[in-house]
């Protein structure tokens, strides 16, 4: 089976999914480019269409409504789009990390292709991190993605990894918007604009990481647990359970996933937290491991996590 990624690169320690070029530390953006498989243009293009009951014999016209996308490298269609679609090349989205990169201390981590060039992104860490009881350590992360095939807007937010088992959290904060930025694609991409709202500032990392700790600080019942593992998991319109989901959370929760014995974890929402995101990242069913990275931080597997650190938080709330 193809893979969805097309291309991958990776400093440090082999990313959670297993995917990429491994490259040193500090290249420049352009190795990154080449190496990520990021080193090609968005071309737009009009629609042309035979009108005519027998193709040799029809007259080519043009449909004005609409463009298709295409790789310039291998001339393969990406998608069809209004003419009111606004691209955002690949090489835009490494060109956001330059600065940062240089003045602020980020270093780009990982960044890559998906589904032939309909979906791109990078990640860099920006250097802060934050300590729960038990040495149980996550950092803070910048993703910016984008695709082209109408799947999602220009996504800028801030993404914590949990060092320990490498699970990944999209930051959302109670009553802020500064942890995601999207822009829609009807709209010119605005780096710098993009960075002045997200703030990249201490401010979000650390009211996440206050938030986390009042998780790890909140000890769980095992009907508390068994109720809110089965919220995520049943489709509330037909009341269906993902059974052996269920009971594969249970058991990363009771003892076997990564990181659930430290204090931070054993018998918290916290650990129940993880085990949930251990299993949309590392376990959860998957055609491949690209579809389970595209699933985890873009698809279904996003909204399971998003609705378990909603759900933890009310908790605590």
């Amino acid at each position: 089976m193809a893979h969805l990624v097309e291309n991958m690169a990776y400093v440090g320690a082999t990313p959670w999914h297993g995917l990429g070029n491994q490259l040193t530390r500090n290249q420049p953006l352009e190795v990154w480019a080449k190496q990520a498989g990021m080193n090609w243009q968005i071309n737009e293009s009009p629609i042309h269409y035979i009108a005519g009951e027998h193709e040799r014999l029809g007259e080519l016209k043009q449909y004005s409504e609409s463009k298709v996308l295409y790789r310039s490298d291998t001339k393969e269609a990406l998608s069809v789009v209004g003419n009111r679609y606004k691209v955002v090349q690949p090489e835009e989205i490494l060109e956001f990390y330059r600065d940062l990169t240089h003045y602020a201390g980020f270093e780009l981590e990982t960044a890559g292709v998906l589904k032939g060039g309909r979906k791109l992104w990078a990640l860099a860490r920006t250097g802060q991190t934050g300590v729960l009881k038990g040495n149980d350590q996550s950092n803070a992360y910048v993703l910016l993605a984008t695709a082209c095939d109408g799947s999602m807007a220009t996504t800028a937010q801030f993404t914590s990894i949990r060092v320990v088992c490498n699970n990944t959290l999209a930051i959302a904060l109670h009553g802020q918007s500064a942890a995601t930025v999207k822009v829609k694609h009807n709209t010119i991409f605005d780096a710098d604009k993009v960075k002045r709202e997200l703030g990249l500032s201490v401010s979000v990392w650390s009211q996440f990481m206050d938030e986390m700790k009042a998780l790890s600080n909140r000890k769980v019942k095992d009907k508390e647990a068994e109720q809110f593992i089965s919220t995520l998991f049943t489709d509330p319109a037909t009341q269906a359970s993902n059974q052996k989901a269920m009971n594969r959370v249970h058991e990363l929760f009771n003892g076997h996933g990564r990181g659930s014995q430290l204090a931070s974890s054993k018998g918290t929402a916290y650990g129940l937290l993880n085990a949930v995101t251990e299993f949309i990242d590392h376990e959860r069913r998957a055609k491949n491991t690209d579809y389970r990275l595209d699933s985890a931080w873009f698809g279904l597997g996003a909204s399971i996590k998003q609705n378990a650190l909603e759900n933890a938080l009310a908790l605590v709330a």
